[in-house]
């Protein structure tokens, strides 16, 4: 039986991760999951046990994500990345807009996608195909009052994976984003406790998605902005 084909998870232990995490397992693909809060790795190790492979990450250093790209390539993995990390502002409208948290949203939404990309797409390249999935935000394209330094971010990923796509799509990479309304996650729930969370978007169903562009036969869907709204 061939070897399950490798997925990197940035961010698998959070709120969005583990069902990220759960889905790919499901699908059958080995799963290295990052992380950098070591109560959510605890969180993880103790629900997935050793299905899943746990990496300390900080993917907004360069260095850091260059290297384990190098080390994992070295045994020919991954054949695909899933990059989750962000972060979410909200309450500041654009007249008189915090520019601290503007940066921290570019830095948290944007560069970290970038450093990733910029990371492992070279041996994805070299190797001869593979898939990258980020996620966006449907605030990009449907922004709200207050939300103006998360959206442009989320905004700004988009082109950067419709780029991304351009650059490497020749070689059989693809490279896609979904655009994700309210995820289920318990940090959405405390957030909001009179919404319906049922209406809100499972983080295993984004995990399915992610599990299915990864797949061959994900290979026709490259440079796409994905719609995941659930029913809200």
């Amino acid at each position: 039986m061939a070897a399950a084909r490798a997925v990197v998870v940035t961010g698998a232990t959070g709120g969005l991760g583990a069902g990220v995490v759960e889905a790919l397992l499901d699908a059958g693909y080995r799963v290295i999951g990052t992380w950098i809060v070591p109560e959510e790795r605890d969180r993880a190790v103790e629900r997935f046990g050793d299905r899943a492979e746990w990496i300390q990450l900080d993917v907004g250093a360069p260095e850091s994500v260059g290297a384990l790209a190098a080390e994992l390539g070295r045994d020919g993995a991954p054949w695909g990345v899933a990059h989750l990390v962000g972060g979410f502002h909200a309450g500041d409208p654009v007249p008189g807009m915090d520019l601290t948290a503007l940066d921290t949203q570019v830095a948290l939404n944007l560069r970290t996608a970038a450093v990733v990309m910029r990371g492992f797409l070279p041996g994805l390249v070299e190797r001869g195909g593979g898939r990258l999935v980020a996620i966006s935000s449907r605030a990009a394209v449907r922004p709200f009052g207050g939300g103006g330094a998360y959206a442009a971010s989320k905004a700004a990923l988009i082109a950067l994976t419709g780029a991304a796509s351009e650059d490497v799509k020749a070689s059989g990479v693809t490279v896609n984003c979904l655009l994700p309304s309210v995820i289920d996650t318990p940090g959405n729930r405390a957030a909001m406790p009179d919404a319906d969370p049922s209406d809100w978007v499972a983080p295993t169903q984004i995990g399915e998605l992610i599990a299915y562009l990864m797949s061959d036969g994900g290979a026709a869907v490259t440079g796409a902005a994905l719609p995941v709204d659930g029913r809200v």
